[in-house]
């Protein structure tokens, strides 16, 4: 990889960040830049974005739009990203006239499946049996079955990936999915999937989080716990391959990494080159959150302790949970299940990311029986607000 810009003269408040894409991940750097005294900049194109709701100035323009990315570069001293879609060419187009992190050349690489995935067989990591598939007979030469075709892009929480079993299946996905360049990925028996977050500076320096024990529904990361309940030579073997990852991209700002563990084995399943869902637990759990890592990094300023205070799960609250009417959030509260964050959406739809709630116990196994009692309260809480209801009517 090129190597990373040099390392700059530190950023300081009150000088404005920028940032491209609006969605929760916008909205919590925002607001941990606004809590060390920036003011921020978003660039989305829906005005009613999670980020542009508490944004100090808003770009509401395509991300691709030149004039909006150069209103960007010029009202702000740095500029990170919110999600690995961004174009890099957008943000190679911003990084010449200001700070970025991370930088173009590396979301080029983390947003195509493909390039990814030849990135890290590269460095010698273990994956998944894969193979992309850009033409109709590579289905056929592929040979990961029983598998999964996954979109090299646009392709997550669930969503632009399709179970296959054969040849006939495979090409037949491919062809719904428009015959877009995709990966055929071989499905493995799981044991467990964990994550780790890191945050890398300018000069190299890295911090690492704990690693997260994650669970997954219809695709979509249902609970995370933390520490992961796996071996302690297993959880440093996964920082260690994240720490490789960091270091051969030459990244800097916050990096998240998933791992499939199959048969006592760790694989790299994917990396995203932002903050992650998984990693919500440091906002409570920890000194410094990654979203506050985010700002550090990109400031140039010194990286935070990435030490675990308490064991904790992180549950993620979906727009199901709003079929019978507003969740019982009394209820839910009132069972002391934990800090509640809600994004700002204005509207509550099915597999749909509303806002999630974080809950710390002494141990592990405790804050995953809370978030189980928790996940209850929530898709049940409709039926007990109700009868309370009816009960004050009476």
């Amino acid at each position: 990889m090129r190597r990373q810009q040099a390392t700059h003269t530190p950023i300081l408040a009150p000088a404005t960040l920028g940032v491209i894409g609006g969605g929760q991940l916008g909205r919590f750097f925002a607001l941990a830049a606004q809590g060390m005294g920036y003011r921020v900049a978003v660039l989305d194109p829906d005005a009613g974005s999670p980020a542009m709701l508490v944004a100090d100035e808003r770009v509401v323009a395509p991300y691709n739009d030149p004039a909006a990315l150069d209103r960007l570069a010029g009202a702000c001293a740095a500029v990170t990203v919110e999600f690995e879609s961004v174009p890099a060419g957008s943000v190679a187009h911003v990084e010449r006239r200001c700070v970025t992190a991370p930088r173009a050349e590396s979301i080029a690489v983390l947003q195509d499946r493909i390039r990814e995935k030849r990135f890290l067989r590269g460095i010698g990591l273990p994956l998944v049996p894969f193979a992309p598939v850009i033409a109709a007979g590579d289905v056929a030469a592929a040979g990961c079955y029983p598998g999964i075709l996954k979109l090299a892009r646009q392709s997550y929480d669930g969503k632009g990936q399709v179970r296959v079993s054969s040849t006939s299946e495979a090409l037949a996905a491919w062809r719904s999915l428009d015959e877009a360049p995709s990966v055929l990925e071989r499905r493995v028996a799981l044991d467990a999937e964990i994550s780790v977050v890191l945050v890398r500076a300018a000069d190299g320096s890295t911090r690492v989080y704990p690693a997260a024990e994650n669970r997954h529904s219809d695709g979509i990361l249902e609970l995370s716990i933390v520490p992961a309940r796996v071996s302690p030579p297993l959880a440093a073997q996964a920082t260690q391959h994240a720490r490789r990852i960091a270091e051969c991209l030459d990244y800097v700002g916050v990096l998240a990494v998933e791992f499939f563990v199959s048969d006592g084995e760790l694989l790299v399943n994917e990396i995203a080159p932002r903050p992650h869902n998984s990693g919500h637990y440091t906002m409570e759990a920890c000194a410094v959150s990654q979203f506050e890592q985010q700002v550090r990094a990109l400031c140039g300023l010194p990286l935070g302790e990435t030490t675990l205070n308490s064991a904790a799960a992180m549950l993620n609250i979906l727009g199901d949970a709003w079929r019978g009417g507003e969740p019982d959030w009394d209820g839910i509260l009132g069972a002391s299940c934990g800090n509640l964050h809600l994004y700002g959406k204005a509207q509550a739809r099915s597999r749909r990311k509303m806002g999630h709630i974080t809950i710390l116990r002494e141990h592990a196994g405790d804050a995953a029986a809370a978030a189980a009692d928790c996940l209850r309260r929530l898709h049940g809480g409709h039926c007990a607000r109700n009868s309370r209801a009816k009960q004050r009517a009476a």
